[in-house]
């Protein structure tokens, strides 16, 4: 994502949500850090997350948008971001980014009380939030990790057009890799299918690598590709993201080298209907947990609740590694309650270690006014393949 990539307009209505809420706070200024959060603030979509990045949001608009970077960064950030100030540490000699941040703080008179600071699971070390929290020591301090997210999980029309496009990707893609998949390739093999097909039909490498399982690891719920070739009878799951400018898709089908076990039919049957009977309630002003216990419900009462060893599903995002997700869960604690315009998974599994033997469907659902709509339309059914 570049500045380019969306109106002014657009965000400039993104900055005055993120203020609005921060008023009502009593912020003065944000300290943002997670790269999807930067991007939806400054359209930027660098590898700088790799390292201590910051961006100084303030509470009011006629101070600056300060952003600390690499220095290798520094150009990327001048030519295609919204910030006002760039400033780069590291890269010719080692230096301290947190010690470079209080310089900049000093600079530009941010020496306000209350402040904002993300501690977003990924993008801060231990060590850089223990300086942060040094150089901040005389500060009123609030977690602010989840402000700008409880604002983004809703998007824009601009949003839902650049997911569309990822959603299309990612159904091509799929169309291309099921055609590779036969007796004999390895698995690596058909996931440089999925890998080419991603950059070759416009999209972006996923933030997540392919999972791909067959024969007995498919119960493996996020296995890698490896060297093992596909055989005749072979239960197959496999699982990418599709991004177009970071915005992502993603989608799981299940494959059968052959005619499937019963067993097989059982488990993917109990997926597929948990599955429906979880996007059928997906709708606005639904609280999240609802859902989820619609397919809790349908995998329990096939006995096979203690099987399915992962979340009924969460909010899509803009994808920076390790993760395309959002704090949104549909999940016995959630909070949340679903609105127009988000984005999520639906991905009950059902994956048995003792039978090596696992099932697995994922679609992406966006949430309009008038219900769910099913972004990921590639045949949802076992999908069976001669030998």
């Amino acid at each position: 994502m570049s500045k380019y990539d969306f109106s002014e307009r657009e965000f400039a209505t993104r900055h005055a949500a993120v203020r609005k809420k921060m008023a009502r706070g009593g912020l003065d200024y944000l300290i943002v850090i997670a790269p999807a959060n930067l991007q939806y603030l400054l359209g930027t979509r660098t590898k700088s997350y790799q390292e201590f990045q910051c961006l100084l949001f303030p509470a009011d608009a006629s101070r600056p948008k300060v952003i600390l970077t690499r220095l290798a960064e520094v150009a990327e950030f001048s030519d295609l971001s919204l910030a006002d100030e760039v400033y780069g540490w590291g890269g010719r000699e080692p230096e301290d980014p947190v010690t470079v941040l209080g310089e900049i703080l000093k600079r530009h008179g941010f020496d306000d009380q209350n402040i904002g600071l993300e501690v977003p699971y990924y993008y801060l070390s231990v060590q850089d939030h223990a300086k942060l929290r040094s150089l901040l020591a005389d500060k009123n301090i609030t977690d602010a990790s989840a402000l700008i997210e409880d604002i983004k999980i809703t998007k824009s029309p601009a949003e839902i057009a650049m997911v569309r496009k990822a959603s299309k990707i990612a159904f091509d893609t799929m169309e291309e890799t099921a055609n590779a998949i036969r007796v004999g390739a390895t698995e690596r093999e058909v996931a440089a299918v999925i890998y080419r097909n991603l950059l070759a039909r416009g999209g972006d490498l996923p933030a997540s690598p392919v999972n791909f399982t067959s024969g007995e690891r498919t119960c493996y719920g996020h296995g890698a590709p490896t060297d093992r070739q596909l055989q005749a009878g072979d239960y197959i799951n496999l699982e990418f993201g599709a991004a177009y400018n970071r915005y992502c898709t993603t989608i799981g089908r299940q494959f059968v080298l052959g005619e499937p076990t019963p067993r097989m039919i059982e488990l993917y049957d109990t997926v597929k209907q948990a599955t429906d009977a979880c996007i059928e309630l997906m709708k606005p002003g639904t609280p999240a947990v609802v859902p989820h216990e619609a397919a809790k419900r349908v995998i329990s009462e096939r006995g096979l609740d203690k099987y399915r060893v992962h979340t009924t599903g969460y909010g899509i995002a803009p994808g920076y590694p390790p993760s395309w997700g959002e704090a949104i869960h549909m999940f016995g604690d959630s909070t949340y309650t679903l609105a127009t315009g988000m984005v999520l998974s639906v991905e009950p599994p059902v994956l048995i270690h003792e039978e090596r033997l696992g099932a697995r469907l994922i679609d992406n659902v966006l949430i309009t006014d008038s219900g769910p709509e099913l972004l990921t339309t590639f045949n949802r059914d076992l999908i069976a393949i001669g030998c």
